[in-house]
């Protein structure tokens, strides 16, 4: 399975939470929460746009503290998960035609 290409976000969980740990301003926080967004994943191989390491169908980056998995567990879907102590968000978004 290829990680390439755009996906749409269609769930998150924790966001309000995890948002309000890391420091952002409420003011921030209320304009992102329904926030529709779109990522677009480019990879050649096993390298990406980011500089991200693969584990299986993972990718996996350790940022101050924060944890953060995207996992693609289908052809069609991306779960990105980031954790900072107990504090877990978690998007899932389908790729797009």
């Amino acid at each position: 399975m290829s990680f390439s290409g755009k996906f749409q976000l269609e769930s998150q969980e924790g966001f309000v939470p995890f948002m309000k740990a890391i420091g952002l301003p409420d003011d921030l926080i209320e304009k992102g929460k329904d926030i529709k967004s779109v990522s677009e994943i480019e990879q050649n191989g096993d390298s990406f746009k980011a500089t991200v390491m693969k584990e299986g169908n993972k990718l996996k980056t350790n940022l101050k503290g924060i944890e953060s998995v995207t996992e693609l567990v289908d052809d069609n879907t991306i779960v990105h998960t980031m954790t900072l102590g107990s504090i877990v968000f978690k998007r899932t978004s389908k790729r797009m035609s």
